[in-house]
């Protein structure tokens, strides 16, 4: 299929501006209306998206099914997916329509609803398959819009709080990262990515305001991006917009948040960081390995003191977040495998921890743990399926979420033996976290009244979560469908690594 990026890409934008011209009034059956259109745009959009993974080569480790077009002032519009990107199209393409049909009970100003979420898929698309540097930050940053709108908009009683946190934090990291965007079409020339990825920046010390800065360029270009995609991950100790922002979105957005927004700054580092900036990327590795680490511990020791289920689950996520940033900085197949299967894995397992607590919240309008207790003897089927999650996120064996953590581990244990343990402790704190949450939500007695009467889930919301269970059963017990897909571009990205560092030490040395 031809253009299939762009059709992808633009198609739930199209779907939104034709709710907003041709969808009027508030009643109930414009609302069923604008739910209706916005499911079938992303459920289309999804069966589209199927002809890429199908039509994709895992063998070719360069940039497939590329478009290019002359745009505005001389930039240029170019798309591709290579096999580090397009696993994260499909993960986009595939939650998005559960998120739309989990928000089925909205009821306030639904249309503005949908058309924030189709807007938000486009945004997300963009980022992912943008071979531009100027076309990759305006999907980058135009992202932060919608999902400032359904937090500040739809989300709870702190919402624009929360609202303004996220969008600042996200914001202010960026703007370094324009800035060294900037620099580096200076110093290249050009903004098309394929052509920066050949590009050798400069790695001499250079002195600024009297610091001597070893790699020079690179290390000043590493950091600007490091800035953004710290803060998007998020990295401890620029985390602390997450749980904020987890506990005021409401429930479709902070699927969309968790599952699909936190790994751009895991695909930006896979994309830019280390390919381009490979000099800096090995001088700053122990210090950002280091930084995983401790986000996966203190993340862990906070989340066993939350009385939120939601800030629960956000700080489980920036734990997750670390093993992914401290895989990707290994620099070995392992690490990198294991990073990127551990952000398809947490993309569905954490948006369907979002999805059981939306399942609850719903029914009795409260988040406090202590507020629940003994649901598996009115809510058998729910007390299964959030237990099974809850197994994924420790990281069981035959979940996908066992796969991750252990190959991201092993990756760290190849490059610094004492962040892999550090790490592994994070395994026996995330048991001891979500069991604890499971125990005092779901089983025990059922004593308070206000449980008594409450309804078990009901056939949307079971089939919302059927292919969740399946995709995390399947690649718990078939990894290699994920790393049969991206072990060659992986490899391919190692291999121009390495090859680059002792061209690099041998020109210093001169």
């Amino acid at each position: 299929m031809d253009n299939v990026l762009s059709i992808v890409t633009f198609l739930p934008a199209l779907a939104a501006l034709m709710l907003a011209l041709f969808l009027r009034g508030e009643d109930a059956v414009a609302q069923k209306n604008a739910k209706v259109v916005a499911l079938f745009a992303t459920v289309i959009t999804f069966v589209i998206s199927l002809f890429i993974l199908f039509g994709f080569d895992p063998e070719d480790t360069g940039f497939q099914m590329v478009e290019e077009a002359d745009w505005i002032m001389g930039l240029k519009y170019k798309m591709g997916v290579d096999g580090i990107s397009v696993l994260f199209v499909m993960l986009t393409t595939a939650l998005m329509p559960l998120a739309i049909w989990s928000a089925w009970d909205v009821k306030v100003r639904v249309k503005e609803y949908m058309i924030a979420f189709l807007l938000l898929e486009t945004l997300m698309l963009g980022v992912f398959t943008a071979l531009d540097l100027v076309l990759f930050y305006l999907f980058f940053e135009a992202g932060l819009i919608p999902m400032f709108l359904i937090i500040g908009i739809w989300g709870g009683p702190n919402r624009i709080y929360a609202a303004f946190k996220f969008f600042l934090y996200t914001f202010l990291g960026s703007v370094l990262m324009l800035i060294a965007m900037i620099a580096m079409y200076v110093d290249a020339g050009t903004t098309d990515i394929v052509t920066l990825l050949g590009h050798e920046f400069s790695h001499d010390t250079i002195t600024v305001l009297g610091f001597h800065i070893v790699g020079g360029f690179q290390t000043l270009a590493f950091l600007a991006f490091f800035a953004s995609f710290a803060v998007k991950m998020p990295m401890w100790p620029v985390h602390t917009w997450l749980p904020d922002a987890h506990v005021q979105a409401p429930t479709a957005g902070s699927v969309i948040l968790a599952a699909i927004l936190l790994k751009m700054g895991g695909y930006g580092f896979l994309r830019f960081s280390l390919p381009m900036f490979p000099y800096a990327s090995e001088l700053l590795s122990n210090f950002v390995l280091w930084l995983s680490v401790i986000a996966i511990v203190y993340a862990s020791l906070v989340a066993l003191v939350q009385e939120d289920m939601k800030k629960l689950i956000a700080y489980s996520s920036v734990a997750h977040m670390g093993y992914v940033t401290a895989g990707i900085f290994s620099f070995n197949q392992q690490g990198l495998d294991g990073a990127i299967f551990q952000m398809i894995s947490h993309g569905f397992v954490s948006g369907a921890l979002f999805l059981c607590v939306g399942v609850i919240y719903d029914r009795m309008h409260t988040r406090q743990i202590d507020a629940f207790g003994g649901l598996v003897k009115n809510m058998p089927a729910y007390a299964l399926v959030f237990m099974f999650f809850t197994m994924a996120n420790v990281g069981l064996p035959g979940t996908s979420g066992f796969v991750g953590e252990f190959l991201t581990i092993i990756g760290m244990f190849q490059a610094n033996t004492w962040v892999a343990l550090v790490a592994a402790t994070g395994v026996i704190f995330s048991a001891s976290y979500a069991l604890w949450l499971y125990r005092r939500v779901v089983l025990g007695d059922l004593i308070k009244e206000s449980l008594k009467t409450i309804k078990d889930m009901n056939a949307r919301e079971k089939w919302i979560f059927a292919p969740l269970v399946a995709m995390t059963l399947i690649l718990g017990v078939y990894p290699s469908l994920v790393t049969d897909l991206i072990g060659p571009s992986v490899t391919a990205l190692l291999d121009n690594y390495h090859a680059a560092l002792p061209m690099i030490a041998d020109a210093a040395t001169h």
